[in-house]
């Protein structure tokens, strides 16, 4: 796919999350993209993100489910505002809440995907709906309230 990802035009101050940080040599290094009016990531878990043998450890299943969602309201901020992600100033998301359904075990054995979709764009907060499956069968349920990163979370960033 020669699309960038949404994580892709995150600046690299801002690219060193364990979860979606394309500067994280240890990290999971997330991609997501549009696909129409949904957010979609595939990953393929390894044999360590094992919770017992053949299913997926569900820390894993929130990790993805987080990174994917905040990834999501930044690309929807930009959507909102009608720029492009690779126009300043930069849109970066954090996690205010995160929540998710467990609904059935999730295979190991095969890439997982996950899909996001805008329930709310509010100031500096967006609210994500995700979705995880393996197999075509959703395993997991996740919504983030994902807000606006903060100016005092940079590095030698004043307070907002």
């Amino acid at each position: 796919m020669t699309e960038k990802a949404f994580q892709d035009y995150y600046p690299d101050i801002l690219s060193h999350c364990y979860g979606c940080g394309r500067l994280n040599e240890h990290g999971l290094q997330i991609k997501s993209r549009w696909e129409g009016d949904e957010s979609v990531a595939t990953y393929v878990p390894r044999e360590y993100h094992m919770a017992i043998p053949g299913y997926v450890y569900g820390g894993l299943i929130a990790s993805l489910i987080d990174c994917h969602s905040t990834g999501t309201a930044a690309a929807a901020a930009y959507r909102a505002e009608g720029r492009a992600m690779d126009t300043d100033p930069p849109f970066r998301f954090v996690t205010g809440s995160l929540h998710v359904d467990y609904l059935r075990p999730t295979p190991i054995d095969g890439p997982l995907e996950i899909r996001g979709k805008v329930k709310e764009i509010k100031g500096r907060k967006v609210v994500i709906e995700s979705t995880l499956s393996a197999n075509g069968k959703v395993c997991a349920r996740g919504e983030v309230v994902a807000v606006q990163m903060p100016d005092s979370m940079l590095p030698g960033g004043g307070d907002k």
